[in-house]
């Protein structure tokens, strides 16, 4: 007899990543919409702050409509099955955020890190144990660096407490060969201390082929949202991640019919401009550029009268990562001086993206 494929757990982050593709808007009715939905298709994680994760309200991200605490209020008085999580990005949340939303009511805590930079995360990890949290740690812009260099930040997180460790696509630019091998050298380098995950991103299309590829390769967490709704060109569909894995056998615990309508029914009709992989989310899967940089890079173009594709290609190309949003702006300026050097004339002011 074959035995059963092993069951994969998915955590949606349609209330977080989602929330860069509506500038941080979201109202604590649509946080209430989308939790209870979410929750009755029997989604087991759902990650709800600021698309750049707690303290992320700012001038730099972008501020939030609501404060995270309050959603994550909303998240928790509505699930009455789902863990509400929530995402730190060590040096913009602190711990004192992370002990208000376990007050709020969050009880996963995912702390997000360069993919070389694991060991600032420790005192986060600490802290949410401390508090009694799931503890997953995120290596960002996981294919700026080897499975092999990737396996040993891991280890520092997992040796920090960390109970999950992912392989974070965050510009979409990884193949599913690259995050079998990721995938692979993290489970080895983890062994029976720590799940690993996957966070993949749509940029080139691949969101949820790379899942499935982490999923042959070890991965028993699953990230996803709600209409592909995130950052850059979005991330793998929670919808299409449940019905593709139904149909391969692997457990999830979703209803699949119950989460197409959540989809379809809720988050649709709440948005919008829903994610599309245009010219400029393949440039930053191309250019591997950090997806958050997107609605950045279009602010820039509209202010300063350059193509936005142009802009995000040269983040690319000079390596920035997240946290340094701000210096978008002085690619602009760049781009907008070479064209009115070319033209004979300063660059008009305009969106051209």
């Amino acid at each position: 007899m074959t035995p059963a494929p092993p069951a994969v757990s998915i955590t949606d982050t349609t209330l977080r990543d989602g929330s860069h593709a509506v500038a941080h808007r979201f109202t604590e009715r649509q946080v209430r919409d989308v939790t209870a939905a979410l929750d009755a298709a029997g989604v087991p994680v759902i990650e709800v702050t600021h698309g750049d994760g707690l303290g992320g309200s700012s001038f730099n991200y972008g501020f939030s409509r609501v404060p995270d605490v309050r959603l994550i209020e909303a998240a928790a008085e509505e699930a009455r099955r789902a863990v509400i999580a929530c995402l730190l990005l060590p040096g913009l949340g602190t711990v004192a955020d992370l002990r208000d939303a376990y007050a709020a009511g969050a009880r996963t805590a995912r702390i997000a890190t360069h993919c070389t930079e694991a060991d600032v995360s420790l005192e986060h990890f600490e802290a949410a144990r401390e508090l009694g949290m799931d503890t997953v740690g995120f290596l960002m812009l996981s294919h700026r660096v080897s499975p092999a260099e990737l396996a040993a930040q891991a280890r520092v997180m997992v040796s920090a407490g960390c109970r999950c460790v992912h392989v974070v696509d965050s510009a979409g630019a990884l193949f599913p060969d690259g995050v079998r091998d990721r995938v692979a050298a993290l489970v080895d380098a983890v062994g029976d201390r720590a799940d690993v995950g996957i966070h993949a991103h749509q940029n080139l299309s691949l969101g949820v082929a790379n899942s499935l590829a982490a999923y042959e390769a070890g991965a028993r967490r699953i990230d996803g949202t709600l209409c592909a709704l995130g950052a850059g060109a979005g991330n793998a569909p929670t919808e299409v991640l449940a019905a593709v894995l139904e149909r391969r056998g692997v457990p999830t615990g979703i209803d699949v019919p119950a989460i197409l309508a959540a989809a379809d029914e809720v988050v649709r009709p709440m948005i919008d401009r829903l994610p599309a992989i245009d010219r400029r989310a393949v440039v930053q899967g191309t250019y591997g550029v950090y997806s958050s940089f997107l609605l950045h890079a279009e602010r820039a173009a509209a202010r300063y009268g350059v193509p936005a594709h142009e802009i995000l290609r040269e983040v690319g190309e000079a390596g920035y990562v997240g946290g340094q949003e701000d210096m978008i702006i002085d690619v602009a300026l760049r781009i907008a001086a070479r064209q009115g050097a070319g033209t004979g004339r300063p660059a008009t002011r305009g969106a051209l993206a």
